[in-house]
């Protein structure tokens, strides 16, 4: 084995060196006066306890998720008992990433309310500061566990006896847990926190801002510390979650692909090129990241989002100009081909760049129409000032608008990084495009602290300043956390690209023919999952803020006081109702994800659930943008009204009947952008890699590697009957003539 795969996991050990001299210093930051101090300090402890809570579940899970990978291990010779282990590190990994975000959000949020006291630029300092703790602390443990998992696997199984490339397909199979068990923690966790989240949103929004007109954050609406516990659980733990599962699942895609990937002439890796290349990348992008992390810096009264901006394109540059090196250094010089598709280690490197490409033009797209002051916003905006119904139709339009520019953007690049470099290019596109997670990771972070930290300001009575400051630091995080929405879409789309080309090679199906009929089924079985999850997830909010604004008019109505600033509102009820609610909730979404491919698999066989995977990741994609948009866009619509907007020649501000009807809109915005639509990347993601784990268990089931290289067995009287028969290698004129013949006479 090659030394030079030990700097991996020593590149992600420097990321969590810097991940704790950054948190150390953010924590030496002042605190404030004692009134911010308690505040962080009720917010801090629900947190801690929502995740208790939510852990203590998953450590069920754990095991007996284990306990069927261990049975699986063990009657299949293409797998191991050892996979448990790597499942299981896996979840404690991701449930790792997601508690280092939300713990240090809740050191940063009141810190970030006492720097804004000094000036902007030293408020987004601290803000920004914590974000990147969270961005390289994932991107750490990613690159850590897979790179010394891996070459852990590699060494148990080489001595084994097995035949040559035999221990290197076990080897990624049982890697294969380690993805597993980040994806899993990874949509509990993101159901979970969005569902906490926006039970308390919801019912804050509802009771406070509408019926009682008092401002967002008011210390005198019982849901206002649940709220602000929400937007840690669900925008950190849970965003920190599925970008790590996002990571991992793209580097493992990359690297199960990279082991079909034929070297024309001997490499200096002894023939792991192609596996080490997308480890090598991973851990490439956090220096960086890092490099872009240093750049963000803004003066008083400066743009946030411009320096936000440059950072990250100059995280792409730089990654960009790594990999160039890094491919032409670790790839051949010859020929290398999978699947029939040759290439060479150039075309490699412009994979890289259109993945690259791929997600600055989905930020930028996202930015576009999440953004306040752009037209999609400003159309919401305009009719809000018709009432409450025209202010979902606007938001509904824009979200379904949004879904056209991005699926362009993904088809060009799906298409042009498969030209390049086959499957292996459509998957290395991925890895690069994941390359500046730190850094994305970062940007996405920063918003829950700056929005937590206002949250604060306003319920210590800081000065109006103060919370001008951070109000400015908030709208920059409402747009960063939609276009980090956005990026996450990309990268899961196209990592489950790469997972079902990984699943098609490890189940030995060479097709998947929508033709059959049993496959055109799976695919629409798949289509209806995201819709089926996303009713799940919107119906729990629903159910839980139903009970969180019960709860506050009960205490409106009997705390004596709560109005006139002297009754002290029952904060932790409130945090029970979410936290309760978010516990119960999150498990049958999870279990569908879960259950479905296993139960596709076993009893109808891997061409079937290639066709539900097929089924799920284009629907689920184009769920996932819509929601996430057109949450971002009436988000940003009523934070529009909080600065004034002209109406019909009259300025709007916050309390207006415009004002108010935005508010019906956010509200409904709240799920879709924050529970429903961020978890149908993990749900696409997770149905992958539970199919790719058990894609050598149904290839057994289903005859073996040589299943495959059998006559196929005779059409069923359906397709005979229904089934045109074209050629598609003919031109499309006398395609067209064969099937107007075939409908009218049946051949």
């Amino acid at each position: 084995m090659t030394p030079y795969l030990y700097a991996v996991p020593a590149l992600g050990v420097f990321a969590l060196i810097y991940t704790w001299v950054r948190a150390g210093w953010v924590a030496r930051q002042d605190a404030g006066n004692e009134r911010m101090t308690t505040i962080a300090g009720y917010i801090a402890d629900g947190a801690i306890a929502f995740l208790t809570a939510e852990y203590k579940v998953l450590g069920l899970f754990g095991l007996i998720a284990g306990a069927f990978l261990f049975y699986l291990g063990s009657t299949s010779g293409n797998s191991s008992p050892v996979i448990v282990i790597a499942f299981l590190i896996g979840g404690v990994f991701s449930a790792l990433a997601g508690f280092i975000g939300m713990k240090i959000a809740t050191k940063a949020n009141v810190r970030t309310a006492q720097a804004a006291r000094t000036s902007l630029s030293t408020a987004l300092n601290v803000s920004f500061s914590g974000g990147s703790v969270m961005g390289m602390g994932v991107a750490g443990l990613a690159v850590l566990g897979l790179g010394a998992l891996f070459i852990v696997f590699y060494k148990m199984f080489v001595p084994s006896g097995l035949a040559n490339g035999q221990e290197m397909e076990k080897a990624l199979e049982v890697l294969t847990g380690f993805s597993l068990g980040a994806e899993s923690i990874a949509l509990f966790a993101r159901v979970g926190g969005g569902i906490y989240t926006k039970a308390a949103d919801v019912g804050a929004d509802l009771v406070g801002k509408v019926e009682a007109g008092i401002p967002e954050d008011d210390p005198r609406n019982p849901a206002t510390i649940a709220d602000n516990v929400g937007d840690n659980v669900g925008d950190v733990a849970g965003m920190g979650a599925d970008l790590f599962g996002s990571y991992v699942a793209t580097i493992l895609a990359t690297m199960v692909l990279g082991r079909e990937v034929q070297l024309g002439s001997a490499d200096q890796f002894g023939g792991l090129s192609p596996i080490f290349l997308p480890m090598a990348i991973a851990g490439m992008g956090i220096l960086a990241s890092l490099v872009g992390i240093l750049c963000v810096r803004v003066k008083e009264g400066g743009n946030v989002q411009g320096a936000l901006n440059l950072g990250n394109y100059i995280s792409v540059v730089v990654s960009a100009a790594a990999s160039y090196g890094l491919i032409m250094w670790i790839l051949p010089a010859g020929a290398l081909a999978i699947r029939g598709v040759s290439f060479d280690a150039m075309h490699v490197f412009y994979a890289v760049l259109v993945g690259l490409g791929v997600g600055t033009l989905m930020s930028i797209i996202t930015e576009y129409y999440t953004a306040m002051g752009k037209r999609p916003v400003l159309s919401i905006v305009q009719q809000s000032s018709t009432g409450h119904a025209t202010t979902v139709i606007g938001g509904l339009a824009v979200g379904m608008e949004s879904t056209v520019l991005p699926i362009l953007v993904l088809a060009a690049g799906i298409v042009l990084s498969f030209r390049a470099a086959g499957l292996y290019g459509v998957a290395i596109a991925a890895a690069g495009m994941m390359a500046t997670t730190a850094m994305q990771l970062a940007i996405d972070a920063f918003g829950p602290i700056a929005d937590n930290a206002g949250g604060i300001a306003e319920m210590s009575e800081l000065p109006k300043e103060v919370r001008e400051r951070t109000d400015v630091l908030d709208a920059v995080g409402n747009t960063t956390a939609a276009t980090g929405k956005g990026f996450a879409i990309a990268s899961a789309a196209l990592t489950s690209l790469a997972l079902f080309a990984a699943f098609m090679g490890t189940a030995h199906i060479d097709t998947i023919d929508i033709s059959n009929a049993d496959v055109l089924a799976g695919l629409f079985v798949g289509a209806m999952i995201p819709f089926i999850f996303s009713a799940l997830a919107i119906a729990a909010v629903g159910r839980a803020a139903m009970a969180m604004v019960q709860e506050v008019r009960r205490q409106f109505r009997e705390i004596p006081g709560i109005m006139e600033g002297t009754g002290r509102p029952e904060y932790e009820k409130c945090v029970a109702i979410s936290t309760n609610a978010a516990i119960r909730e999150m498990i049958l979404p999870g279990a569908i994800a879960l259950l479905t491919p296993i139960v596709i698999g076993f009893l109808f066989g891997p061409k079937v659930l290639g066709g539900l995977l097929a089924g799920v990741t284009v629907s689920g994609v184009l769920m996932a943008m819509f929601q996430s948009n057109a949450g971002g866009a009436w988000d940003n619509a009523k934070k529009s009204f909080e600065k004034g907007v002209l109406i019909d020649g009259v300025m709007q501000y916050k309390g207006s009947e415009a004002h108010k009807a935005s508010v019906t809109g956010d509200t409904v915005g709240d799920p879709f952008k924050d529970t429903s639509g961020p978890s149908m990347n993990i749900l696409i993601k997770l149905m992958s890699i539970v199919s790719l784990v058990i894609a050598p268990h149904i290839a057994e089931h289903a005859g073996g590697p040589g299943a495959s290289a059998a006559p196929a067995p005779a059409p069923p009287r359906f397709e005979q009957a229904f089934r045109p028969r074209v050629r598609y290698s003919e031109t499309l004129v006398p395609a067209a003539a064969r099937l107007l013949r075939t409908a009218l006479h049946r051949e």
